[in-house]
């Protein structure tokens, strides 16, 4: 996984998103190789319960910017100091099915035990970036999503965790633009 190239890469930017949020996609290097960390949502949350996601949430007006709003909020997800993430670059920002565009920083940050608030985390997990690129475990389907379209759905399998939907495209994205892995051209399912 090589990261000096996201510093220069030009993301795609949404500019009349009602709602916004931002996550971080937290890189850590453990047992000697990249991974990722991610959180499992509640089961009790009202929007995308137990999905695997980025740590991050809701832009608040006390928020200076999109880029303190994922500091804060992986604070308080998964109790990483706001001082701890070295951003490295974004991706390109996305839309959800709740209504959110989402801007998604990328950040190095220590490799150790992190605290869930389980109010709204059931589990912090890494996945290994060997893992998440190993062709046995993605898989995508074309579906139509209301007001959209058309659009292709990416799932990540790694053990028993499945990383897809919007936090599924942010992977592809980050992925592709890391390593040299890329998801195959075609899907292997068309969903009506």
């Amino acid at each position: 996984m090589e990261l000096s190239g996201l510093g220069s890469y030009e993301p795609v930017t949404i500019a009349d998103a009602e709602r916004w949020a931002s996550v971080l996609a937290p890189v850590v290097e453990r047992d000697g190789e990249p991974s990722l960390l991610f959180i499992k949502r509640a089961d009790h949350l009202g929007s995308h319960p137990g999905q695997m996601a980025f740590p991050g949430g809701g832009h608040e007006p006390f928020d200076p910017d999109l880029t303190a709003t994922a500091r804060r909020e992986a604070f308080e997800e998964i109790g990483l100091p706001e001082s701890d993430p070295s951003i490295v670059g974004r991706l390109d920002d996305t839309t959800t099915t709740s209504g959110y565009a989402i801007r998604p920083f990328v950040a190095e940050v220590p490799d150790r035990e992190y605290e869930p608030d389980e109010r709204e985390v059931a589990e912090i997990t890494t996945l290994p970036v060997s893992a998440l690129t190993d062709p046995a475990n993605y898989e995508s389907e074309r579906r139509e999503r209301a007001g959209v379209g058309d659009v292709r759905v990416h799932y990540f399998h790694v053990g028993d965790y499945t990383v897809w939907g919007a936090t599924g495209r942010m992977l592809v994205q980050l992925l592709e633009l890391t390593t040299d892995w890329r998801a195959p051209e075609t899907p292997d399912r068309v969903v009506d």
